[in-house]
């Protein structure tokens, strides 16, 4: 018995020191950097935006790859079924991290047992807008449009967090507005303005134009606080509804990955958000630097969790499915 213990204690402790080992020469090659959506989409940018100064804080090569398809399973998958070494990263959004889990009955991967999370990298409110003949100038009006004309106002949404929040909202409302998908933000903003659908919640940073050409109305910020790039526009919570939805996406390792990678990992994907530089590029492309970004591995897993709970019991109250 003693001989299997002192057995079993040698393995720990061996392979504690291969771990060292491993972290304290890490990294020796490039880092491939996967992406639940296609190039140009909100998570992409902002990837590709942080991957220099995060190679440049590394010393190896950052390659982005996007692997776009269902909902981001697929690079989930890829990411979770992927050696533990701190040389294969996941990108990951609220939609594949604590959507996903809510909306399909089954995943090829578990958001919490499958993956390290990192950091947070991107956490953005979202804006609430219609078209220009839509005669609602604030929330309260499209509140009381919604329960004038019941079933006749109709959401162009983008991806499952948009359809779960607006469904959240109509909830505590008390109101119901029609779901309708599109394939991406583009097609979505282009039915707004069209007039193919009332109104439309996304993220800020691709509605700017849109906005200040006057296309779109904006009524109300999903955030905490008003926008620095529409200050003028109150939050939901100022027009009295008790509603906060934002979409985020952070840096995961597969499952295993020893603590020392991870941590030279977060010290350097934080050191990247927090420099001056990425602040300034995450203004110039619409993004608001937040405090939450850089956050260190527990707590943004304590934010990964609360959110993943929050997130999939609103799914289930609404029994939504994905479609």
């Amino acid at each position: 018995m003693k001989t299997t213990v002192i057995r079993l204690l040698l393995a720990f402790a061996l392979a504690l020191a291969c771990g060292a080992s491993m972290a304290q020469s890490y990294p020796i090659k490039p880092i491939r950097l996967a992406v639940g959506s296609a190039a140009g989409g909100g998570t992409d940018l902002t990837v590709r935006m942080v991957s220099p100064k995060f190679s440049e804080l590394l010393g190896q090569p950052i390659i982005v790859e996007n692997k776009p398809g269902a909902d981001g399973r697929i690079a989930a998958e890829y990411v979770a079924k992927a050696a533990p070494d701190g040389y294969t990263l996941f990108a990951g959004g609220s939609s594949q991290m604590v959507f996903n889990p809510g909306l399909y009955p089954s995943l090829g991967y578990d958001p919490v047992k499958a993956f390290v999370p990192v950091t947070l990298f991107n956490y953005d409110p979202l804006i609430v807008a219609v078209n220009p003949s839509v005669p609602a100038h604030s929330m309260k009006e499209l509140v009381a449009l919604a329960k004038a004309k019941p079933g006749e106002v109709f959401h162009a949404s983008s991806g499952s967090a948009f359809q779960v929040a607006v469904g959240l909202f109509s909830k505590q409302a008390g109101v119901n507005i029609v779901h309708v998908p599109y394939k991406g933000a583009a097609p979505a903003v282009n039915a707004t303005i069209a007039g193919e659908t009332t109104m439309i919640l996304i993220s800020i940073a691709p509605m700017r134009a849109v906005l200040k050409a006057g296309k779109l109305r904006p009524l109300g910020i999903t955030g905490a606080k008003r926008s620095r790039f529409f200050p003028d526009i109150p939050t939901v919570a100022e027009a009295g509804y008790e509603f906060e939805g934002v979409t985020w996406a952070g840096l995961f390792a597969p499952a295993g990955t020893p603590r020392a990678i991870v941590d030279r990992l977060y010290t350097a994907m934080s050191a990247a958000l927090k420099s001056d530089e990425m602040k300034e590029r995450f203004i110039a492309a619409g993004r608001e630097p937040i405090e939450g970004q850089g956050m260190p591995p527990a707590e943004f897993e304590k934010f990964f969790r609360v959110e993943l709970a929050r997130w999939t019991k609103a799914i289930k109250d609404l029994n939504i499915r994905a479609e």
